[in-house]
């Protein structure tokens, strides 16, 4: 394992239960603390590299396919969430980023879905893809109403099968 990484939980909202992890020692306390703690949910969880990422990354937004809207996170901390201080802002939603989330969409047969990216000197590199989409910070700031977006999808599938 090279350093430093992240452990994140299989399942998670706002940020919460990240660890970023910058050598053996501090993964080997870690790993012990949740195996000790015995809760399924300290049980799964998966680890990634950890890329540095200026403090800001991009949350969008993916319903039936199409990208709707984007923002930015920008935070001081290397957690980015919006809902963990993280400041949004609107961003544009290019032929690239439409691209590389509808292929991150259809990876996962996810038909509502928010893609978490990080910008890299090679481009953008999916970092999640959210199957439980949260869009705080994010209606006023795009100015697109993802709620209503999600119904008017959902009310379509809907008469499909119907």
């Amino acid at each position: 394992m090279g350093y430093p990484v992240v452990l994140k939980p299989a399942v998670g909202s706002w940020g919460r239960l990240l660890a970023k992890i910058n050598d053996r020692d501090a993964a080997e306390a870690i790993l012990e603390h949740k195996k000790i703690l015995g809760s399924y949910h300290h049980s799964v969880y998966y680890i990634q590299r950890y890329i540095e990422t200026g403090g800001r990354d991009v949350r969008a937004f993916v319903i039936g396919g199409e990208c709707i809207a984007a923002i930015s996170r920008t935070s001081p901390h290397w957690i980015t969430n919006t809902a963990r201080g993280g400041v949004a802002a609107k961003y544009e939603v290019t032929n690239e980023l439409a691209d590389l989330c509808s292929r991150a969409s259809a990876a996962v047969a996810g038909d509502i879905v928010a893609v978490d990216l990080f910008e890299t000197l090679d481009g953008l590199l999916v970092n999640e893809v959210n199957y439980t989409m949260e869009f705080r910070n994010s209606i006023e700031t795009t100015g697109v109403n993802i709620p209503q977006e999600v119904v008017r999808y959902v009310v379509s599938k809907a008469r499909e099968v119907s």
